[in-house]
């Protein structure tokens, strides 16, 4: 290994350990020992936040939209062509999930913006909805 993908490495490793202590705060379960000394001032502490904030917003994630599920055999999937038609588990009319890393954060509908495909979210998962289902 290269001392560059140590260096990346370390980062990644730095950036998870961070992503998981503010999931952590978030749940209310942070596993910091009891603190003995006094308690930085308040504008140590927003400085640290700010900074720690700047470091997570940078982190690339996949966004993307599910208009539905099937299962299909191989055999079948190999029969495909043009004009096929693949039946998904839900109904029409029924909103897209939208996922972040493979994770549900919202739901919506399709909408058009300037001749491209959007989603108009109509329901948003709870922050805390969010980080019970991380564990």
């Amino acid at each position: 290994m290269s001392e560059e993908d140590s260096v990346d490495m370390d980062t990644f490793d730095a950036e998870k350990e961070m992503m998981e202590a503010l999931a952590q705060e978030a749940a209310g379960k942070s596993e910091s020992p009891v603190q003995t000394a006094a308690p930085p001032a308040v504008s140590e502490t927003v400085g640290t936040q700010d900074a720690n904030l700047e470091r997570l917003l940078d982190i690339p994630l996949v966004l993307s939209a599910q208009l539905g599920n099937t299962r299909m055999l191989i055999k079948d999937l190999l029969q495909l062509g043009p004009g096929s038609i693949v039946e998904l588990d839900k109904l029409a009319g029924e909103p897209l999930e939208v996922l972040v890393n493979e994770r549900l954060v919202a739901r919506g509908e399709v909408v058009m913006v300037n001749e491209k495909f959007g989603i108009r979210l109509t329901d948003v998962i709870s922050p805390s909805e969010r980080v019970k289902k991380l564990n």
